[in-house]
Parts: C-alpha cells; structure tokens; sequence
C-alpha cells in the first residue's frame, strides 16, 4: 500500500505559505518586521497562519523566563479560527497562561508547575474548561514532547537573534533546547520572541535552520529572581535546622554531589557551610559538586573555597558578573556567560546526585508528600526526579552505597540484593504558615484526586523514596524502619506539637531513639542554643554583595539599603 510518509511536512508548507501570504512585506526572511505599535498586531496575524483548531502548542512558560510577548500576542487570536488547543509547556507563570483557557483558545494542558496559577488553575479545572491530561516531571514533560506530546508548534524566547535567525539564549537556557528540537525535527513550526537583533551572536545556542520566525518584542522578556533568597529573613529555627542537615547528614554521609530545593532552610545550610561547616572540619568532604540554580546564598561558600562545580537548570538576575568571574565553577560559553540547561541539570540531579534536600506543605504517615492542597494544584517541577531513587544507576559513591546498606540490612532475596540508594530528605518545620501542620493523617491530594477525577492522588515524593525526614525536633531516618509501624512512629516522633506528633507512641518513639532512627539536636552534640543568626556567614543582601566583592547585582526589590 501507498502511504503519503511526509503529510507533516507538506501540512508545514502550507502553513508557511499561509503566514508568507498573511504578512507580505512585513517578513524579511525569517524576522516580521512591525512597527512599534502594531507588533502585536502582526504576531497575531502569524498565529492566525500557522496555527490549526487542536493543534499542540507550546508556550515557553520557564520556572523563570517566559515568552511573555508571544503569550499576549496569544490571548488575542480569534477563538472562532482558534480553538481547542492542546498546551502544553512546564509552568503557568503568567495571567495568559491561563486566560487562553477562559477565552476558549484552548482546551486540554499538560504541564508540571503552576506556582501563582495554582488557585486559579484548580478553580478552572473544578468548572470543566480545563482537561488536565497530567501534571509531570520536568524531565516527564520534556521526554513526552520526543513521544507522544509532540508540539506542532512552538513559541519561545531567546535573548538574541542574528539576521540568519540563530538564537542566543543568554543566560537562562533553560527549557528552549528540549522544546524547538523536539518541535523542528517532526515537521513543526518554531516563532521565537527575542530582545535585541544583533549582527552576530555572541553563541548560537539555537540554530537558525531549527527556527521559522523571528520577532523583536517590545521589551525583554519577563525572567523571575525564583532562586533568591534575603539572608536576613533566615529565623535561628532554620538554623538549627540546617546545623542538624549538616552534621547529622551531610557529614554522616559525605555528601559531595548534591541538589538543594528553594527555601530560606536550604539557604540557611548554604549559608552555614563556610563558618559551621569549617568549625566541624568538612571543608572538602561535603558539598564540592553541585546541580543547582546560582543561589546567590552559595557565594560565601564559593569564595571560601568550598565548591568546584555547579551546573544550573536556570540563572538567576544579578548573579552574571559573578558568575562570567567564576568560570572555573559555573559552565559558561567563551563570551562568559551561563549556559544553563534544565533538561540536563534534572538528569544530573536524578542520576549523578547523592542527595536531594527539599520541603513540602504536607506529609503523612507513610512518608508520601505533596504541594498540591485543596483549592490549589501547583504541581511539582522538579522534585519528584530530585527525590527519586534512580533504579537505572549504577556507579558507586560513599554516600550511595551507605544509604542502601542501611536500607538493605538483614533483608535477603530480590529486595536485600545490594545497591545503593540516594539519599531523600524531606526538611521542613512542624507548623507552615497561618499554624497549619505539615503532618497530616490524609494528604489532600487524595480529595483533589476524587474532585479531578485524578487516575492518580497528585504525590510529589513517594514515601517509599524519603529517606530522612528532618523537622527542628530533630532527624528521622527511615532507611533504619523496618516496619510500617516503625515508619509512622519515626514521623510522628519528629512531627513536634501537631495532632500526628502527639498521637505518637512515646514508648516506641523512645526506643527508636535509643536505636538511633530518630536522633534530636542533642543526639547529635548541637546545643539548639547556639543555633544563632550570627552562624550565618551572610546576614544580609548587602553582606551577599561584599562577600562577592561586588560583582552580584540583587534585583531592586532585594536592596535595603
């Protein structure tokens, strides 16, 4: 039988010929040409040509750049001529992101994080005008778009565009590789939005045989200061929290590769590596080998000499001097600047990573937790591929092979066969704001499921995966349970004052104790006493500032002074 084996290329063309037709002298090769009051105008005539009703698009929708001029230009397209979009990108950032739902653009989303959308997001989806068809993994998401999620077309943001269309990204790469290849190469379209129109790149970070379109916007693209931190908001219970993560894990364990959760209690131990670290002597046994943002929070420790390579999922607004003087420890192009990959960082954190340390909202008693509440699905970017146990690994480290004999001991058969396994820590404090406890009996994400009609409750880390839960109470280390019982009375002996902690078993709590599954600060020799700010080897933005010698820049809304 005859099979027509290039439809997807012939249905390109003509979409091409369409948009060639639509804007006529506007186009110059591959750059639309508008003037400055009509460039919205023109994006949305080019929407009009290349896009189909059903069609899968995807909006470059970063944890921190958008492609914010192209998702207005969006919003604006008739829903008569276009409609039931499939989108699907890894965050819902902006207003738009979602109003292409409430106007009838579109239908159906895959995504995996809606952070400032989260309460919307739940609202539309409880009234039938969104279909979710998954809340993924960043790693997930990008996998599916070579599989089964395929964008026909794609819009993204670049900081640069030469006159042959080649793209530089600058600093925040991000997600744009993994979209524009997995769209250029299965006869889809690419329209990237960029900031300036430059004679020469200063790196072609996306060729211009991979893009279609070119547009200027009106103003840089929108990227959010997501990874920054004021030490100054760091509270001395984070700081015993972080002394505990660093002597009761990072040393117990010598972890040097490693993957840090945003949060004030990670930047605290960030914080704390250059004056408790050093008191404790582990400069050069812990933390050397990063997959990371550039937290501002790990200056003090860069400078101290304490870390010899991060390679980041993004960048972060004002760390660019910084970071083209530190070449020796962040991956940067020969013009200096960052060359940031997030589908390569989540690898590295899942695959090449001892630990990954995050937080939550809530947690129960098998260990599972999750950041999606009732009245708001957030999803979960990254966490579930950092706080996942890679069963595909296997090359050998100290802290690798330590966490899967404990967890491995006096088991035979299938389940005792020895391997290692990485380390989990779930770091949170008993109460989150507004006093809701992060212990819970029933996650919520089991109603959201029921209200969703959710094949699966939304869980961000399998309990099975956890391997220590840390709290100011102290550190449980479920890698010694060997029990469910064991398990539940491990967190409960660490869930402080909630009604999951007082509803402990104080006998059992204690004899885990004595066992050294649960170990409090005192276990440990720390005085919670002298878990003070002034362990913190920058108390300020400023102090952040003068430990880099003033090559960081923070964002305006992170100057005090």
């Amino acid at each position: 039988m005859d099979f027509p084996w290039n439809q997807r290329q012939q249905d390109r063309q003509a979409r091409l010929a369409r948009a060639a037709e639509a804007l006529g002298a506007r186009l110059h090769g591959k750059r639309l040409e508008a003037r400055a009051d009509a460039e919205a105008e023109a994006v949305v005539a080019l929407l009009h040509a290349v896009l189909a009703p059903g069609d899968r698009v995807c909006l470059e929708g970063n944890n921190q750049k958008q492609a914010d001029f192209l998702a207005r230009a969006l919003v604006q397209v008739d829903p008569e001529r276009v409609h039931d979009l499939h989108m699907v990108q890894s965050v819902l950032a902006l207003p738009e992101h979602l109003d292409v739902f409430d106007l009838g653009i579109a239908s159906r989303l895959d995504f995996s994080f809606s952070g400032p959308q989260g309460g919307r997001l739940a609202s539309l989806v409880s009234r039938g005008q969104i279909r979710i068809g998954a809340i993924h993994t960043y790693l997930e998401l990008f996998a599916r778009y070579f599989v089964d999620l395929t964008p026909r077309v794609s819009l993204i943001a670049a900081h640069s565009a030469d006159a042959d269309g080649n793209l530089y990204t600058g600093p925040n790469t991000e997600d744009t590789p993994a979209i524009v290849e997995a769209t250029a190469f299965s006869g889809g379209i690419v329209i990237a939005q960029v900031n300036e129109i430059v004679e020469r790149v200063p790196r072609v970070d996306v060729p211009a045989g991979w893009v279609d379109f070119v547009v200027k916007a009106p103003r840089p693209n929108v990227i959010e200061p997501l990874f920054t931190r004021d030490p100054a908001q760091i509270s001395e219970i984070q700081v015993l929290m972080a002394m505990m993560a660093i002597k009761g894990l990072y040393a117990e364990y010598g972890v040097q590769r490693l993957n840090h959760g945003i949060g004030f209690d990670t930047a605290a131990i960030e914080l704390l590596l250059p004056t408790y670290g050093e008191s404790l002597g582990l400069k050069g046994r812990i933390c050397q080998h990063w997959a990371l943002n550039p937290h501002p929070a790990l200056i003090p420790a860069i400078e101290a000499g304490w870390v010899q390579s991060i390679h980041s999922f993004g960048s972060e607004l004002g760390m660019e001097d910084y970071i083209r003087a530190r070449s020796d420890v962040f991956f940067t192009g020969p013009d200096g600047s960052l060359r940031s990959n997030r589908a390569f960082s989540q690898a590295a954190g899942h695959y090449a990573c001892d630990l990954f340390i995050g937080s939550t909202l809530q947690m129960d008693l098998a260990g599972n937790s999750s950041t999606a509440t009732l009245g708001r699905i957030t999803g979960f970017g990254g966490a579930p591929n950092m706080g996942a146990d890679a069963r595909g690994r296997r090359h050998a480290s100290p802290a690798w092979l330590k966490a899967g004999a404990q967890a491995r001991e006096g088991l035979g058969g299938a389940r005792g066969t020895p391997r290692g396994q990485k380390l989990v820590v779930q770091m949170v404090e008993t109460f989150r704001e507004h006093m809701q406890p992060a212990f819970v009996e029933r996650l919520d994400a089991w109603t959201l499921a029921e209200q969703a009609g959710m094949a699966l409750p939304p869980i961000m880390v399998y309990g099975e995966d956890v391997t220590h839960v840390l709290t100011e109470e102290g550190i449980a280390n479920l890698l010694l349970c060997r029990t469910d019982e064991e398990r539940e009375q491990a967190i409960r002996g660490v869930a402080g004052y909630t009604p999951v902690g007082l509803g402990r078993d104080r006998r059992m709590v204690e004899n885990l104790r004595d066992r050294g599954v649960i170990r409090r600060p005192e276990d440990l020799g720390i005085d919670p006493r002298q878990a003070s700010r002034q362990l913190l080897a920058a108390r300020s933005m400023r102090d952040l500032v003068e430990a880099s010698g003033g090559l960081y820049a923070p964002p305006a809304r992170f100057r005090h002074w």
